[in-house]
């Protein structure tokens, strides 16, 4: 059966000496986060998913949730008392407002605890994470009476949250939708339409369901433009904010799927039921990204958390089982046969997982500071540029972050061998459960054109060239270093190819559209490439200097410099490749007609 031990010792190295928590403390946003209350979460907070959530992960998968006669759904045995525990801990309330019932923590330390979350257990972790959502949106383009209404409970977690965006004829282009909404004399909208895949659509772990719904109201343009956004709940709530009666939105069935079992995905009907337009009518796209975008980075997190589980199993794994003799010569004479570990192909997977993963951990975390720093910097400025970078790289921590869970999960049950492919040993619910996460919020080929397609060109650049400078700078400063060198010439070199690239698609995508589809994928991908680098490039000096000031943790900080140095020999050379095949173009990409893909 599998293992999971919460990998704190790397968030702290992060935080600590990579982000460097402590120079924020002067911004009011994060002087919740002193250094004992950071600590605080990062071991209680990792004991308790690894106490009660991990437990259940492996059950959970095997038994799922099941929809009853009446359109009910509960879900696998012990997720409920799991999730009473999560809500009297208080762990839901992290990072949400104190005048709404958070504890007002900064986001990049929700993260770290996400992060162990999804580890433990992925399918529990989405009910929670569905309605952080949910209450961005909320928090942002609410009236006051709906915020009041809904956003505490939801807080508290006393209420869940969702939001219904697919439709079974539409999905990424949404201006297909056809729920409808008919607005009611006393201001309210009647709902109906059929929403499909929306995860925690009904359960019984909370006492009400806060739907956040996409439709269209009569006369409004059949197209992107005419959505608006509603807020619906699963039952009414009265005006001393009691739960009324039961509204017209129920389960019809539960998507039967390849992995995340525990985690009721619902086909939701919606007939006639009572909702209230959030924000301004027509205007729901907008809003609904709010939620999306939150949802995005949170999809990345969720290809580290499947990820880091896997890796460990996989390191467990290997220093366990005995196949042949190593290369070399027996490593162990005594033993009939050596470990996995003396393998040098097993130990290229391991290190390709180790190195991605946090190399992602730190872009993750990094990310989620900018979120922050985007409401909290001290000057518009760097306000700006946190909104820059985080702009920026959300469709990258989606896509290439989902992109190495589901190859680094594959890849860690290939080191079991048969074994792998085998229940009770835990990895094939790891692959299956990382697939989904390259699929929702946007199928990373969807991320890929949203980063080349949108945020390439947006403010006339200023994103990416605020991310080159950053990138540009930090090498610069290295190269001055004799121990930083070799690495930051090999990112030097990679920028370099990023750089060249973007010329290329800014040359090219005009006069031909098509140019841009087909490099958008290759270009997202060396984008994370960079972005990783960057990542190492940091954690190498910060490994460096704590080395250098007499640190303690030696083996740990000395295995930094190594994966630093593997990240640089065995993937920043990939570079230019990846801008080879995106100044390809397209020409052989879109020549062939859809009877030429058939079989004679």
């Amino acid at each position: 059966m599998p293992q999971f031990t919460p990998p704190v010792r790397d968030t702290r190295f992060v935080l600590d000496r990579v982000i460097g928590l402590d120079r924020y403390t002067n911004l009011p946003h994060f002087q919740a986060a002193t250094p004992d209350v950071v600590d605080a979460v990062l071991e209680e907070g990792g004991k308790f998913v690894a106490e009660v959530l991990f437990p259940i992960n492996h059950s959970g998968d095997q038994q799922g949730c099941t929809r009853h006669p009446d359109g009910s759904v509960t879900t696998p045995d012990g997720f409920k008392e799991a999730y009473q525990q999560f809500v009297e801990s208080g762990w839901g309330t992290l990072s949400a407002p104190a005048e709404v019932g958070g504890q007002a923590m900064p986001h990049v330390v929700s993260t770290a605890f996400q992060e162990y979350m999804i580890s433990a257990n992925m399918a529990f972790a989405m009910y929670p994470g569905l309605t952080h959502g949910a209450i961005a949106a909320l928090l942002v383009k609410g009236s006051d009476e709906q915020k009041a209404k809904y956003v505490p409970k939801m807080v508290s977690g006393e209420w869940g949250g969702t939001m219904n965006l697919t439709e079974p004829q539409c999905g990424t282009d949404l201006g297909l939708i056809k729920t409808k909404a008919e607005p009611n004399a006393d201001g309210s909208y009647s709902i109906t339409g059929t929403k499909i895949f929306i995860s925690s659509g009904e359960h019984d772990l909370t006492s009400n369901i806060i739907h956040l719904v996409l439709a269209k109201t009569p006369g409004a343009p059949d197209s992107t433009k005419g959505i608006s956004l509603f807020v619906v709940p699963k039952f009414l709530v009265n005006d001393d904010g009691s739960i009324g009666a039961r509204n017209g939105v129920t389960c019809g069935s539960i998507e039967h799927k390849m992995g995340i079992h525990a985690n009721s995905t619902c086909v939701m009907n919606y007939d006639g039921a009572t909702g209230w337009l959030v924000g301004e009518e027509m205007k729901g796209l907008a809003a609904m990204f709010i939620m999306m975008n939150a949802a995005r980075l949170g999809v990345g997190l969720q290809g580290l958390g499947i990820a880091e589980i896997a890796m460990q199993n996989a390191v467990q794994y290997a220093g366990d089982r005995r196949q042949g003799r190593a290369l070399t010569g027996p490593a162990e004479p005594a033993e009939k046969a050596d470990t996995l570990f003396v393998h040098p192909d097993v130990r290229r997977m391991l290190m390709e997982a180790k190195a991605q993963i946090e190399g992602l951990r730190a872009l993750c975390l990094w990310g989620a500071l900018q979120v922050d720093m985007e409401h909290a910097a001290a000057t518009e400025e760097e306000r700006q540029l946190a909104g820059d970078l985080v702009g920026l790289l959300t469709p990258v921590i989606k896509g290439v972050g989902t992109d190495i869970g589901y190859k680094v999960a594959t890849d860690c049950q290939q080191v079991y061998g048969g074994h792998g492919y085998i229940a009770e040993w835990g990895m094939e619910q790891y692959v299956r459960d990382a697939r989904i996460a390259m699929i929702y919020e946007g199928t990373n080929g969807v991320q890929a054109m949203d980063l080349v397609g949108r945020k390439l060109a947006l403010n006339g650049g200023r994103a990416v060239q605020a991310f080159f400078r950053v990138v540009g700078e930090e090498v610069a400063a290295a190269k001055a270093d004799t121990k930083l060198a070799g690495f930051a010439g090999a990112l030097e070199k990679a920028l370099g190819h990023l750089q060249g690239a973007t010329m290329w698609l800014a040359q090219n995508g005009f006069k031909n559209p098509n140019e841009v589809g087909a490099g958008a994928y290759p270009y997202m991908q060396l984008t994370g490439l960079v972005a990783l680098g960057l990542m190492w490039l940091r954690m190498a000096k910060a490994a460096s200097e704590a080395l250098a000031q007499g640190a303690e943790d030696v083996a740990f900080l000395e295995a930094k410099l190594v994966t630093a140095r593997f990240y640089a020999e065995r993937f920043l050379p990939d570079a230019s490749g990846l801008r080879r095949k995106i100044e390809a173009g397209s020409e052989a990409v879109m020549a062939l007609e859809p009877e030429m893909f058939k079989a004679a």
